[in-house]
């Protein structure tokens, strides 16, 4: 379906997941900025078990699950939907088996640098060069700061520009930090995900980051061709494009995307 956010009626409610390891605090300035864009929206932020105001409880085994726990937590909440969800990475897997199970609560879904099997190899989804890093990251102790300035270099194309966000980001993993368990939890849950074959039953719009170099680009490209569905490109972002470009970001997604089957936009 093409991604048409301009149609729907009414306020709506947009739900973010970030991905593995990673927390509402992480959104950075891509909340007030999508906030001040869309001002009759409500914006809320959910936490993955184990991640987060969630970091003391275990992440479940599979992407099915975490998206159970999300929707139970959003009830809990008051919240009814349907809901827009605003997901990146493993929090975008989450994401399309949410839309896949429970369709009715989901009017649309916007992923950001994904990928899932069928539709990509092992290689593709998480970059062999990084591989002996994210080893080293799990089996000797390192300080936070070690572990956020290796983050920051992986997932941003532009880490000296983000130079303010370390500090926050040092901070919020002495507060809240993800077991090592709960890492290995969720790495496991995003290889073992296995995407149906048929699209997200909901308008489904993906951005990309041409130069990721965490997850490669042609993921989100083989399930555009797959699903039939818009994808836009970054031409210099890193992996966490919200990150890197927010205010491109949320252009995006209050501009809409091209049509399936046509074109996509530059990201210029």
């Amino acid at each position: 379906m093409p991604w048409t956010p301009g149609t729907d009626p009414g306020p709506r409610t947009w739900v973010l997941l970030r991905g593995l390891t990673r927390e509402a605090a992480h959104w950075g300035a891509l909340v007030p900025l999508l906030a001040q864009a869309l001002p009759q929206d409500r914006i809320l932020t959910l936490d993955l078990p184990g991640n987060g105001s969630l970091h003391a409880q275990a992440s479940p085994w599979s992407v099915p699950a975490m998206a159970q726990a999300c929707r139970q937590a959003l009830a809990a909440q008051g919240v009814r939907g349907p809901v827009h969800l605003l997901a990146m990475s493993l929090g975008a897997m989450v994401a399309t088996a949410w839309a896949h199970s429970a369709p009715n609560e989901v009017a649309g879904c916007v992923l950001i640098n994904t990928s899932m099997r069928p539709f990509s190899p092992v290689h593709h989804r998480m970059q062999p060069h990084h591989w002996p890093t994210l080893a080293r990251l799990l089996l000797w102790p390192h300080t936070p700061l070690q572990i956020e300035t290796t983050v920051l270099h992986m997932t941003s194309n532009h880490p000296a520009a983000h130079a303010n966000v370390l500090p926050q980001w040092v901070l919020a993993r002495q507060q809240r930090p993800v077991r090592a368990a709960n890492v290995l939890r969720q790495l496991a849950a995003a290889a073992r995900f296995r995407a149906p074959p048929t699209p997200p039953p909901v308008p489904t719009l993906l951005l990309a980051s041409t130069h990721d170099r965490l997850v490669r680009s042609e993921c989100s490209r083989a399930l555009a061709r797959s699903w039939r569905c818009a994808l836009v490109e970054h031409p210099h972002a890193g992996h966490d494009l919200p990150l890197d470009d927010p205010q491109w970001v949320v252009g995006q997604v209050c501009a809409g995307a091209a049509a399936p089957g046509s074109t996509p936009r530059d990201g210029a």
